[in-house]
């Protein structure tokens, strides 16, 4: 077991981690856009009247993304080369983000990449000259709580198990989830389904009441280390809000309805709504 300090150490240094990283490099807050392509030619530039408008500081017309309802090819206009993955081209077959090899479009600071959400494929780009990056307020959490800090055991399904995850567009998408974890809370039984990552950890969407003031309104994320033998310390101060909170262009999914508690976890991050 380990000592308090070096528990809340731990916590805290997690926490700085968590907020330095969406200030990354091509990080949450550099995120700029998110583009549906359309079947056919989407136009690439600067100007306005294209379909995946770039920052200002990139070229007015870059060229086009064309989608032929199966794949993506990026073919460029005027002889101006773009890097895909660190290569100069001006044409590439596109690999979207699900891939094992995505293909990143990188022109003057911005960044692009395909992305494949269900059936649909679009665009998400960032802009690393975004001010977002420096000036987005620091993250924010509850105070350290032990009590949220709760031994808990992971069953996995015999089989996976469909189960509706909501989205921000509204819609619920299927996904299989591996297993569930029991715990007792203040005397009563609960249990999460939890998705198992491919680092074997396991990761938790939850909902509870803090919600409706307090933290993220479509509730919080969590993941979790499992022993061998289904152990599990569910410890709700590692909390922490989906990249929602942060950008405007992300695709986040919710908590299951099977996954939302009914006590207060006054734990973990906490929510304020200051962008727009």
């Amino acid at each position: 077991m380990m000592s308090t300090k070096t528990y809340r150490q731990t916590i805290l240094d997690w926490r700085k981690e968590r907020n330095e990283g969406i200030r990354r490099e091509n990080g949450w807050l550099a995120l700029a856009g998110l583009f549906w392509l359309k079947l056919g030619k989407n136009r690439v530039g600067s100007d306005p009247a294209n379909e995946i408008q770039l920052p200002d500081h990139t070229p007015a017309s870059l060229g086009y993304l064309d989608y032929n309802g199966r794949s993506v090819t990026l073919r460029t206009t005027g002889g101006i080369k773009v890097n895909v993955n660190d290569k100069p081209v001006d044409f590439a077959i596109l690999q979207p983000d699900i891939a094992e090899n995505p293909s990143f479009i990188t022109v003057d600071d911005a960044r692009l990449v395909v992305i494949q959400r269900g059936n649909r494929l679009g665009v998400r780009m960032w802009d690393n000259r975004r001010e977002a990056r420096r000036s987005f307020p620091a993250r924010t959490w509850f105070d350290i709580d032990e009590q949220f800090r709760i031994p808990a055991h992971y069953t996995p399904y015999d089989r996976p198990k469909m189960a509706f995850f909501p989205d921000l567009t509204g819609e619920k998408s299927e996904f299989p989830v591996d297993g569930y974890i029991a715990f007792n809370f203040g005397g009563n039984e609960y249990q999460l389904d939890v998705i198992k990552e491919d680092d074997g950890s396991l990761f938790v969407r939850f909902w509870d009441p803090t919600s409706e003031t307090q933290t993220y309104p479509t509730g919080r994320y969590m993941v979790v280390d499992v022993d061998g033998s289904g152990s599990v310390t569910l410890d709700f101060n590692y909390a922490y809000n989906p990249p929602c909170a942060f950008t405007d262009f992300a695709t986040c999914v919710f908590a299951p309805e099977q996954n939302r508690l009914d006590f207060k976890v006054t734990a973990g991050e906490t929510y304020e709504a200051h962008h727009s």
